[in-house]
């Protein structure tokens, strides 16, 4: 659904004004290039933060708590 709305708008956009359609349609793959290493870095924070949390819950699991 969101990428019908994407098209739509960008077909809107290309009738409204074609330079622009145009100039988003090549940006579009640049600004995802630029975002690419925010993203990675982001999964690896996600991935550190599950370890600590493994690390810091492991005495409780290996008691028995279980969680709610």
């Amino acid at each position: 659904m969101r990428i019908l709305l994407c098209l739509v708008g960008w077909c809107l956009l290309w009738v409204l004004c074609w330079p622009l359609a145009l100039m988003a349609l090549i940006a579009a793959p640049v600004v995802w290039l630029l975002t690419l290493p925010f993203r990675l870095v982001g999964i690896a924070f996600d991935a550190l933060f599950a370890l600590l949390h493994g690390l810091l819950m492991l005495p409780a699991r290996l008691l028995g708590v279980r969680p709610r």
